[in-house]
């Protein structure tokens, strides 16, 4: 006899237990980096096309009453949202979810809502345990290049702001990018080891355009670590130290700083311990970044579906999940990135 879906808990056909949720908010973004949104020119969803926080709050309930335990929101930039601080503030009020991380560009980080108190304070005191910011260069010429906007200043004073909130854990993320920033591998590790933070290089993946797997724009994390290797001897890998994503973990010879590579591109075993569900400011859910499925809960949820019916939708969505990525197989981007969610 089969358990009722209030009983169930999603897991895939291939063993992963899906305990984590990225829950993007808006696909808006006030930086427009190459390979995220490499148009200028943008359609925005209208205002009746996005999830309200309510809605959206009710999907992380019904996500957390079949096994999701960590949220994180994202964007587009989630703290260009309007009222982010107080929705914010309500996923903690839900029993099941322990565990809420943000990701964001950081330069609103650092943003004064008092004379005391940033945004980063806000987010820590509204629940938010830890933090991914975005830094791909300690140049601000070649920043403004990648991201389209002169705010490298504001994303290190964000990142200072993230610092001074005492969060649980920040870790700084880097897209590793062949002719842009393989020369700031070093001073990258080297900021985020003054600062007791830990950085994550990653591959470029063909989300939002395939050309950043040309040769002259791909660099691989192999290429990378063997970088730093020759700078700083081999690394020591920590192959207990998980976080809830994909990435391997080294420490760096003779200190205690910890540095992440995530290679979906050329690590086979990238997808093997997958437990994430996205979903998307227009209420899709997507089973795996790297597919083109993704199904429309908008739609039964704005038709008065039924906490059961939609918790039935999850599991659906979860059954369908691919064992593989497939930005192997020449795979054709058919969204921006920024509208899926980082």
């Amino acid at each position: 006899m089969p358990f009722p879906v209030t009983c169930r808990q999603m897991q895939d056909r291939y063993g992963h237990r899906i305990s984590y949720l990225r829950v993007s908010i808006t696909d808006r973004c006030n930086e427009r980096c190459t390979y995220c949104m490499p148009q200028e020119l943008q359609e925005w969803l209208p205002r009746d096309g996005i999830l309200s926080f309510e809605e959206t709050l009710r999907l992380i309930r019904i996500a957390g009453e079949l096994g999701v335990s960590k949220v994180r929101v994202t964007g587009g930039e989630p703290l260009t949202r309007r009222d982010v601080i107080n929705f914010i503030q309500q996923i903690p009020q839900i029993a099941a979810i322990k565990s809420i991380g943000l990701s964001t560009n950081g330069t609103l980080l650092a943003r004064e809502i008092t004379p005391t108190r940033t945004m980063a304070d806000a987010l820590r005191d509204a629940g938010v345990q830890a933090m991914n910011i975005s830094l791909d260069t300690l140049d601000a010429e070649v920043y403004s290049q990648i991201t389209g906007r002169d705010l490298h200043g504001e994303v290190l004073r964000g990142i200072e702001a993230a610092i001074a909130a005492r969060f649980g854990q920040i870790k700084l993320n880097t897209v590793l990018m062949r002719g842009r920033n393989e020369d700031q591998l070093i001073p990258l590790i080297e900021f985020a080891g003054a600062r007791d933070l830990i950085l994550r290089f990653i591959e470029m993946m063909p989300v939002s355009t395939s050309d950043v797997l040309e040769e002259h724009n791909f660099m691989s994390i192999l290429e990378a670590k063997r970088s730093i290797e020759s700078f700083y001897g081999s690394l020591i890998p920590e192959t207990e130290f998980r976080t809830n994503g994909p990435a391997t973990y080294y420490q760096i010879p003779g200190r205690k700083q910890r540095i992440g590579f995530i290679g979906a591109m050329t690590n086979l075993h990238f997808c093997e311990s997958c437990n994430k569900l996205r979903l998307t400011c227009d209420g899709k859910l997507r089973p795996c970044l790297g597919s083109y499925l993704e199904f429309d809960v908008m739609k039964p949820l704005r038709a008065g579906a039924s906490d059961e019916e939609l918790k039935q939708f999850f599991l659906d969505v979860v059954d369908r999940k691919p064992q593989q990525h497939d930005f192997r197989n020449n795979y054709q981007p058919n969204r921006k990135m920024i509208a899926i969610g980082g």
